[in-house]
């Protein structure tokens, strides 16, 4: 049986789907995010009027958004709904907060089902959470089930939004955890200051000088230095985050300022890397940090070791959350856990996901 998994990630860039039966072979569809309903996303990332009814709205409009990335990838692939055992839909996390014991992400599972006709299994980190874990990174197991080797340690490095790393032992142990901001200051900084989405291939910060005094600033953060399991987002790394610490810059360039928000980036990761996989032959990166060079190249010389896409594995970068996503679904239809209680503190096994049926 295939299976379909959705992802719109902490970038808000849109929605990432793929089709796949874990076979070798993988369709993928993108749709990005209307300007209004990405505008509402981030705006919801922090407290605001109304907003359990701007949220309802924006759910409705993002599962719509998911049912039209299901629709392309059945007419790409030239199958019907009935080919498709379940749809993994993660939805959009608008907060995380597991110690005050929740996380919320956006979804509207029941209308998708209704949309496409085939079951929808969402609500993947609240059993998690339920059961004393952080819900998050839940990708490091389908890390392990597609990349891990018998033969090697290697290193699986989401670079989105936020930054995180599978640690993929050759004895099959797994660690994970967020390591702190992959895209999301960066994204920011462009945005403000070039009008950009994101700084392509990195050019920008590529042009600038690093500021080591900021830099330091940033590497004081206290999260960075908390012990696994540890998992965070927007909620904690942010505009305002970002300038509390600007306090004392006032005068630097501004492309001196994401030179050092790109060092902040591949120093966390290659920090993280060398204290907790010292033996990796190899480090493997997805997400869009995968697509900027300048990122690539830093986090490479950090840490003397080769540094690929995943790509080299057999799965696009831009496509391996996605995939989990679908594994994940696979997982619960099967009724087996999705969680890996070393990488997210819970207190066992957990089969993962809330059924929707179509």
């Amino acid at each position: 049986m295939s299976y379909i998994g959705l992802m719109s990630g902490t970038s808000l860039d849109g929605v990432d789907g793929v089709l796949t039966a874990f076979d070798g072979k993988l369709h993928a569809a993108y749709l990005p995010f209307p300007t209004t309903l990405r505008a509402t996303l981030l705006a919801l990332q922090a407290p605001a009027p109304d907003e359990i009814h701007t949220e309802a709205l924006a759910a409705v409009e993002l599962a719509r958004l998911y049912a039209d990335c299901v629709h392309e990838l059945l007419r790409k692939v030239g199958v019907s709904a009935g080919d498709i055992r379940a749809i993994g839909a993660h939805g959009q996390t608008i907060r995380h907060l597991p110690a005050l014991g929740y996380t919320r992400q956006i979804n509207a599972p029941a209308l998708l089902a209704e949309l496409t006709g085939i079951d929808v299994i969402a609500d993947f980190r609240s059993r998690d959470i339920a059961a004393g874990g952080q819900g998050a990174p839940l990708v490091p197991a389908f890390h392990q089930a597609m990349f891990g080797s018998p033969d090697a340690t290697r290193v699986v490095a989401n670079i989105g939004g936020i930054g995180n790393i599978s640690v993929l032992h050759a004895n099959g142990d797994v660690l994970g955890y967020d390591t702190g901001p992959g895209n999301v200051l960066m994204d920011g900084w462009v945005a403000r200051h070039l009008g950009q989405p994101y700084d392509a291939n990195g050019d920008w910060a590529a042009a600038g000088r690093l500021l080591p005094a900021l830099l330091d600033r940033l590497l004081s953060e206290p999260y960075l230095a908390l012990p696994a399991p540890k998992s965070t987002g927007r909620d904690l790394f942010n505009a305002d985050w970002l300038a509390e610490r600007l306090q004392d810059f006032a005068a630097a360039a501004p492309v001196d300022i994401q030179a050092t928000l790109a060092m902040f980036t591949a120093r966390t990761l290659a920090d993280a890397i060398l204290r907790d996989a010292p033996d990796a032959e190899a480090v493997y990166v997805c997400g869009g940090g995968a697509l900027n060079g300048h990122l690539m190249t830093q986090l490479q010389a950090l840490l003397g070791k080769p540094v690929h896409s995943t790509d080299a594995l057999g799965i696009s970068p831009n496509h391996v959350e996605a995939s989990a996503f679908a594994w994940l679904a696979a997982r619960f239809c099967d009724r087996q856990p999705g969680n890996l209680p070393a990488v997210t503190g819970a207190r066992g096994p957990r089969i993962l996901g809330a059924l929707y049926p179509a």
